[in-house]
C-alpha cells in the first residue's frame, strides 16, 4: 500500500537544482522533493507520496491524519520504520 502521508517541513534546501526539504512525520524525518509545490516554507504541512510533496494542507488536518494512521498501525509501515522484536 502507498498512502500520501502528512508531515511538517522543517528545512529547505536544493539538490542538483531541485527544491528539497526535510519533512517530519510525527517523529520520523525524511528528505522529500518539493518541486511540485515551490511556494512551501518551513513550518508548512504537506502530503507526501513516494518521496514527493504533492499538496499543502493545514496543521489540524495533518495532525488528525497522522493520529489516525498511527492508531491503525500503518504509519510506521508507510514510512519504512522497522522495530526490533524483543528476544
Amino acid at each position: 500500500m502507498c498512502l500520501g502521508i502528512p508531515g511538517q517541513v522543517t528545512a529547505l534546501f536544493e539538490a542538483h537544482g531541485t527544491p528539497m526539504g526535510k519533512v517530519n512525520f510525527g517523529g520520523v524525518t525524511k528528505e522529500v522533493c518539493l518541486a511540485y509545490i515551490p511556494d512551501i516554507v518551513v513550518g508548512d504541512y504537506v502530503i507526501v507520496h513516494v518521496g514527493f510533496a504533492i499538496t499543502k494542507l493545514d496543521e489540524q488536518s495533518a495532525q488528525e491524519t497522522l493520529a489516525l494512521l498511527q492508531e491503525l498501525g500503518t504509519l510506521d509501515e508507510e514510512l519504512g520504520v522497522h522495530h526490533e522484536e524483543a528476544p
